[in-house]
């Protein structure tokens, strides 16, 4: 991944370059605020009677879903390597009836239905596994090895959820495809790359998905929940997650014998002291009411017991919420290790910041998440429904496509069987496993099929047929 070099006013100048607050809402410091003429309640009777022919349908197709998924599960790819899972879902979409593009802004899929005039929405799901290596004991766990970009062999899963987002998608097409009689206009489902390492969605923007294909009036997407029972779900109305940057710091110093430290310049306690330092952004320069997360997730540098090295590297990731905020933390990134590097003698660090890899914060717009919500609740019932779920601080590049003012809206999909969920509920009972850990197993029927009754829903709630 290219990366440039940036000094603390390159840092601000870029940052705002790329943030756009006046072109991508989702970066906005402010959620936009209800549209009080919205009227986001469909009727009981026209949710009760379309989702039992999309039931009806699902009923049909969720053997082949639950299959797809456990493929899909077992045969992960890593991000801009995903090859023949963007394959795959090429093959379904036009098996489905769809007009197809392959290899769209990398390994991105665009498959289009017009179904007469009307708004159009966009669909979206991820595609790319995680270098983690599989520990679920599941008969189609993922037993792929592969050399990531480094040239280095890791394991592959998908530990974030998205084969259960593919098959909800792959499962929402067949459904609106099949029922093109109840609505009207157009979809556009994206099957998107890279989304693990934040750079396919502006791949895709990048390549012309909003001029070469019809323009959404509406984008949606759905993301896995691990933490709670499948059948429920959850959103947030405006912020619903974070600006996400990645820092590269190589820390230098003199390499020397380890016995002889007085006549070294030691980069391994160096690194040491900027971590610490770094520490203090969050807890001594921010606002305590102002999210932020500073963490160095890897550190390396040295050989043997006995040798100084000349170098260390850190990585870390950074995480804000609003524009101003991330300038300023990206600035005191800077400021704090050349800082240090000159407390200790030492030639100043390198302080790297991935532009490919800087994703905006995600926000939901908040007229179509009450309308999207909704629906939701007369599909599942309101004690299933959580609209008012927090922020956090993890990231998403489904945020880009806000690009061009676009309202976009995502919801986090229960994934955990009830029984599961019960127990973790219980007084001193293990807390279930997360997000990108190598135990996280969904349990693929009841999901899928939730993903697939809500979203078809939620489509075709935007795109009403004339009468």
């Amino acid at each position: 991944m290219q990366t440039r070099r940036l000094s603390a006013l390159a840092v601000l100048t870029v940052t705002l370059a790329i943030s756009g607050a006046g072109l991508h809402p989702a970066v906005a410091d402010k959620p936009a605020q209800p549209d009080a003429k919205a009227q986001p309640n469909p009727p009981s009777e026209w949710v009760k009677d379309r989702l039992a022919e999309v039931d009806k349908k699902l009923d049909g197709e969720i053997k082949d879903l639950v299959a797809l998924y456990q493929h899909i599960h077992a045969h992960p790819e890593l991000s801009l390597m995903e090859v023949n899972t963007s394959k795959r879902l090429a093959e379904e979409m036009k098996k489905a009836g769809y007009e197809v593009t392959e290899k769209f802004g990398g390994n991105g899929v665009v498959a289009v239905l017009k179904n007469g005039p009307g708004p159009v929405v966009l669909i979206r799901t991820d595609m790319d596994g995680l270098p983690i290596v599989e520990q679920t004991g599941l008969s189609y766990a993922s037993k792929v090895k592969t050399k990531n970009r480094d040239g280095v062999e890791v394991g592959v899963m998908h530990a974030c959820g998205h084969d259960i987002h593919m098959a909800s998608w792959t499962g929402t097409a067949r459904v609106l495809a099949s029922m093109k009689d109840r609505w009207s206009g157009t979809v556009v489902f994206v099957a998107q790359p890279a989304e693990e390492i934040v750079a396919g969605a502006k791949q895709m923007l990048d390549a012309g998905l909003y001029a070469k294909f019809p323009k959404p009036d509406y984008a949606l997407a759905l993301h896995s929940d691990p933490l709670h029972a499948a059948g429920s779900l959850g959103f947030s109305e405006g912020l619903a997650l974070a600006n996400s940057d990645t820092v590269d710091i190589l820390v230098k110093g003199k390499g020397g014998h380890g016995a002889a430290p007085h006549v070294t310049i030691d980069p391994i306690v160096l690194s040491a002291r900027i971590i610490l330092d770094l520490q203090t952004i969050v807890s001594r320069e921010t606002d305590p009411l102002d999210p932020v997360v500073v963490t160095v997730g890897s550190i390396h540098g040295g050989t043997k017991h006995n040798i100084i090295p000349n170098e260390v590297k850190l990585q870390l990731t950074v995480r804000t919420t609003t524009n101003a905020t991330r300038d300023r933390v990206l600035k005191a990134i800077d400021r704090i290790a050349k800082a240090a590097a000159v407390g200790a003698n030492a030639p100043p660090p390198e302080v790297k910041v991935s532009l490919d890899e800087f994703t905006p914060a995600t926000y939901n717009d908040v007229p179509l998440a009450q309308k999207c919500g909704a629906v939701f609740r007369e599909i599942l019932g309101a004690e299933n429904v959580r609209g008012n779920r927090k922020p956090v601080m993890g990231a998403e590049d489904f945020g880009r496509f806000a690009d061009g003012k676009t309202p976009i809206f995502m919801y986090f999909l229960g994934t955990i069987s009830k029984e599961k969920f019960d127990a973790a509920q219980k007084p001193g009972a293990p807390i279930l496993p997360g997000m990108h850990t190598d135990a996280y197993a969904p349990v693929p029927e009841p999901s899928i099929r939730t993903g697939v009754r809500t979203m078809s829903l939620a489509a075709m709630n935007l795109m009403p047929k004339e009468k």
